[in-house]
């Protein structure tokens, strides 16, 4: 299993099927958690909200994922 940077941290690493490290997924509000949770049609635009966010420099608590 290779691990890999996780994107809401310098230096975090995320394991493989994970979003973020155990840390940063923590440190999203219990909504954000739930909605990525979320196995749908809508699931990749979700985890594309989550990485522009990111890129965005928004504070894990203040990410907001469309449910």
């Amino acid at each position: 299993m290779t691990h890999t940077r996780c994107p809401g941290c310098p230096d975090g690493t995320k394991g493989p099927g994970k979003y973020l490290c155990h840390g940063c997924w923590t440190g999203l509000t219990m909504a954000a958690r739930r909605a990525l949770k979320r196995r749908d049609r809508q699931a990749i635009d979700r985890l594309q909200e989550l990485y522009r966010q990111l890129g965005a420099n928004v504070p894990l608590t203040k990410i907001t994922i469309t449910p």
